[in-house]
């Protein structure tokens, strides 16, 4: 299992399980927000825990997905998809910047070409500690 927090303890998660691998995207908000994500399903293998009002959340483009942040730090903590599957699951994604860097840092990095093309760019070998520096 892997757990994280923003940077003042305020939400928190937990990921069951190792993922397979952790996808850092190029789209124009995760870009800015420099997230890496853990992608699962809300309260299956992906629990978060904060009191709501301590949650901020952004919506943008298609409005399939709401960003969420502590009100307190301002760190970006997860995405949620804001109608659930037609199986009622509901997609989640945590960031693991947020998770103890030796948690995660040997995890696989995925490349997602959010900007220009939508899709998986080819592996390149790097794992998350890789971008760290």
């Amino acid at each position: 299992m892997i757990s994280g927090s923003c940077h003042c303890g305020a939400v928190t998660f937990s990921l069951a399980g190792q993922p397979q691998a952790i996808t850092a995207c190029n789209c124009t908000i995760c870009r800015r927000y420099g997230t890496l994500w853990a992608y699962g399903f809300d309260l299956n293998d992906i629990r978060v825990q904060a009191d709501p009002q301590m949650l901020g959340t952004y919506t943008c483009g298609s409005h399939t997905i709401g960003f969420h942040f502590c009100k307190t730090c301002a760190c970006v903590t997860h995405w949620r998809g804001l109608q659930p599957l037609a199986d009622g699951r509901t997609r989640i994604a945590v960031n693991l910047r947020m998770a103890a860097p030796e948690a995660v840092a040997a995890l696989p990095l995925e490349r997602f070409d959010g900007l220009t093309s939508w899709r998986d760019l080819p592996p390149d070998g790097r794992c998350v500690a890789d971008i760290w520096w």
